[in-house]
C-alpha cells in the first residue's frame, strides 16, 4: 500500500514539470501574436504623447534660436504656438 502511494506520488512529480512545459508551449502562439499586435498598434495616449515630445523638441528649438538670434523673433518672443502648461 505504501509502495503504491509512493509510486503515484512519483508520477505526480514526474508529470508536473511536463505539464507545465506543455502550456507553455501551447500558450506561446498567443503570446506571441499578442505581442506583436501590441508594437505593431499605437495607441491613442502613446500618439499623444508622441505628439506633445516633438511639439516640446520644436518649442525648444525656437526658444534656442530665439536666444541667439532676438532680433529675428517676433514681438512676444515665440513663432508657432505653445504648449498649454501641465503638458
Amino acid at each position: 500500500m505504501v509502495r503504491k502511494v509512493m509510486m503515484a506520488g512519483a508520477v505526480l512529480l514526474a508529470t508536473s514539470g511536463c505539464v507545465r512545459t506543455a502550456w507553455n508551449v501551447a500558450t506561446l502562439p498567443v503570446k506571441a501574436v499578442g505581442k506583436t499586435a501590441d508594437l505593431m498598434t499605437t495607441s491613442p495616449k502613446e500618439r499623444d504623447e508622441k505628439y506633445v515630445r516633438k511639439m516640446r523638441k520644436e518649442q525648444e528649438k525656437r526658444d534656442k534660436e530665439c536666444r541667439k538670434h532676438p532680433d529675428t523673433c517676433e514681438a512676444d518672443g515665440h513663432q508657432g504656438q505653445r504648449l498649454p502648461p501641465g503638458y
